[in-house]
């Protein structure tokens, strides 16, 4: 399992969405090539159940989370999240709504303050998620 990198910038702008949002949660978009992520574009959290604990990427967000990585000429490597005064792992809801191939970062913020950040990956058979190796870069 590679990984995923975040440059010091990312990892800031991902927990500053994160704080900025609590205490709801936050989402976007991780634009990058070969699992380094060069830009965390935020979108919307416009779930109908409640910001509060969950977040819904909608297709015209994800089109154009796409089209933002076409632009920039990166890749679209996954989303994040945030998990407010909660631990920084995939809940049922997150594995329900998960989509192969991608990583999904979670930062918690307790309290207001993000704590741990993390990332996840789908099994093959969508029964569970893989933690893999998040590091930070200059």
């Amino acid at each position: 399992m590679a990984g995923l990198m975040l440059p010091s910038a990312v990892d800031a702008a991902i927990r500053a969405h994160g704080r900025e949002a609590f205490p709801h949660e936050c989402c976007g978009a991780l634009l990058g090539r070969e699992g380094i992520v060069h830009e965390a574009h935020p979108l919307p959290n416009t779930t109908e159940e409640g910001p509060r604990r969950r977040f819904l990427v909608r297709p015209g967000d994800y089109r154009g989370a796409e089209q933002r990585a076409r632009e920039t000429g990166l890749d679209l490597l996954g989303f994040y999240h945030s998990h407010p005064d909660h631990p920084a792992r995939p809940s049922q809801y997150d594995l329900d709504h998960a989509w192969p191939s991608f990583s999904y970062v979670i930062v918690s913020v307790m309290a207001g303050q993000d704590q741990l950040l993390t990332s996840w990956r789908l099994k093959d058979d969508r029964s569970d998620f893989d933690q893999e190796p998040v590091g930070t870069i200059a």
